[in-house]
């Protein structure tokens, strides 16, 4: 497929929308992206955080990684033709458009006290659902559903949130107020997504900040190989090619399940 046509045939797939919904502001969920789909985050009002986490829903010790995903690519920001990988240095997914131009991968998620210490405690009995939550007890709530917990926490993206630093060093969380944002992400292997939409940990807004986003899941007519911006990094060839090998059963997969079930189990008995 010539890029000219893998182009255009992506931009044709916003015909054909098997499922969206609408997470509330300051809520979290989860689900699984089989390969070969497309999962769009739009970002209605202007201001949403979208907090992700990712993991090989069939092996999931194999999770996101994000310094190898910056490193790799030589890129503090993510966005249109970069990948996300896992610590396998395989593919979860390329961006495959993205109206927004930069999101945060360095700065983590908010935590209990953070919330309670900025904007105030809130309960479920005071507010039901426009009760304060924060990003780490709503990627806990999602990760217990399918047996994983705090050791399984790892480094999360934090979509639509641009971050810049100064001459010191210093980073801060630059306001957006760009409705309708959205960015595609173009699914390689069959993968569990936890997301949140409480507040990014840099948002000094003086009232609770948190914002809806609606999600689609698309299907997609080509893969990121057919993707020019993606496959001009050698880095992205490689990390497909390892998807490959991987779909291929060409890495042990007996070998693989035993070892990182084994590795799992030893794990959550010392937690």
């Amino acid at each position: 497929m010539s890029p000219q046509n893998a182009n255009q045939n992506y931009k044709n797939i916003a015909d054909n929308i098997i499922y969206q919904e609408t997470i509330p502001a300051g809520c979290h969920w989860s689900l699984v992206m089989p390969k070969g789909y497309t999962l769009r985050l739009i970002d209605v009002e202007g201001g949403a955080n979208i907090g992700m986490l990712l993991y090989n829903a069939q092996q999931p010790l194999e999770r996101l990684n994000i310094p190898d995903t910056l490193k790799c690519q030589h890129t503090f920001t993510l966005t249109a033709g970069h990948c996300l990988y896992s610590d396998m240095g395989r593919l979860f997914c390329s961006i495959a458009q993205d109206s927004f131009g930069w999101h945060d991968s360095v700065c983590g998620a908010c935590d209990r006290e953070l919330v309670e210490t900025r904007w105030g405690k809130l309960t479920y009995q005071q507010a039901h659902n426009a009760m304060h939550r924060n990003g780490r007890d709503g990627f806990l709530i999602e990760l217990a559903k399918y047996g994983l917990g705090k050791k399984d926490l790892a480094a999360n993206i934090n979509w639509f949130s641009k971050v810049v630093a100064d001459e010191a060093g210093n980073v801060s969380l630059v306001k957006n107020t760009q409705e309708n944002a959205y960015v595609d992400l173009l699914f390689e292997m069959e993968t569990l997504v936890i997301f949140h939409s409480a507040p990014h940990p840099l948002d000094l807004s003086e009232r609770w900040p948190a914002k809806s986003f609606h999600y689609q899941i698309l299907e997609t007519n080509i893969s990121s190989v057919d993707l020019p911006a993606v496959i001009q990094r050698s880095e992205n060839q490689r990390g497909l090619l390892n998807n490959r090998l991987y779909h291929m059963n060409c890495c042990h997969p007996e070998l693989y399940e035993k070892t990182h079930e084994k590795a799992h189990k030893e794990s959550h008995e010392t937690e």
